[in-house]
């Protein structure tokens, strides 16, 4: 009953992660369009706006930021593969739980300080210094919901990894360790 939980959470935090990745995937067209905007209006009209830089900003801190979780579910993140693909599956077990388990706390720090950002950001309407002046206060929730989105994968990761230690098997059936502790 409590693999079938835990199963459970998982696939909802793997489905969820993947929604997420995929869907801010097509914000990439929509900044190449301002980009792209930005260059025409600036050197061929000679009219530069005052929005352009501002916005393709903040679109990529929110590709860069929501994709997180998604390179993380992909095991796209840099690793030391010296080291970490001469070692058995188990060993490379403990050396993600070690690296998921800083990496975890890492991202509650991070909700904690964008929550206390984001009163700062409402309580003084801050905006970017710029000609625009852009409100901040979206950043800061997109922080929160980026490194919960990571937060959540990471503790589906340390739940796999600890279930694969102790069991020996894969806890989903698309993960991505091996079964066996042969390498």
């Amino acid at each position: 009953m409590l693999i079938a939980a835990i199963r459970g959470y998982c696939a909802t935090v793997h489905y969820c992660v993947d929604l997420v990745g995929r869907s801010v995937a097509y914000i990439m067209p929509a900044l190449a369009l301002v980009v792209a905007y930005e260059v025409l209006a600036r050197y061929f009209l000679n009219h530069p706006t005052i929005w352009a830089y501002d916005l393709s900003l903040f679109m990529f801190a929110y590709i860069a930021a929501l994709g997180g979780a998604h390179a993380q579910q992909r095991r796209a993140h840099i690793n030391v593969d010296i080291l970490y693909l001469n070692v058995s599956a188990r060993t490379q077990s403990l050396f993600n739980l070690l690296s998921y388990s800083l990496a975890l706390f890492f991202m509650l720090v991070i909700i904690d300080i964008s929550w206390d950002k984001f009163i700062e950001a409402i309580e003084f309407n801050y905006r970017r210094q710029s000609e625009w002046a852009p409100h901040m206060h979206h950043f800061w929730i997109m922080s929160m919901v980026a490194s919960g989105l990571l937060a959540a994968q990471l503790s589906s990761d340390i739940l796999a990894d600890l279930y694969y230690l102790l069991s020996g098997k894969r806890l989903l059936a698309n993960d991505n360790q091996e079964e066996d502790d042969e390498h």
